[in-house]
């Protein structure tokens, strides 16, 4: 399968979509609910991009291809800071 280039808007979507499902992870904090009201907001945002609607059948592999590339992003942002 060749590489997705994936729009930077919608790679950072999913990277604030990982971080804000990290935070929520952690028991205790507040302000869940705002949390929580982020993360549908960052998932509306990442299912109904213009991106996938172009992408046809390979959406479900790219949406995976998506979430792997900004994890990794975000590992290497960690690793920089």
């Amino acid at each position: 399968m060749e590489p997705t280039t994936f729009p930077q808007d919608l790679v950072q979507a999913q990277r604030d979509w990982i971080r804000t499902y990290e935070a929520l992870a952690h028991p205790g904090l507040p302000h869940n609910t705002v949390l929580r009201r982020r993360l549908l907001e960052l998932s509306a945002q990442i299912w109904w991009h213009p991106f996938f609607t172009n992408s046809g059948d390979r959406a479900p592999a790219a949406r995976v291809e998506l979430r792997r590339l900004a994890r990794e992003r975000g590992r290497r942002t960690a690793r920089a800071s």
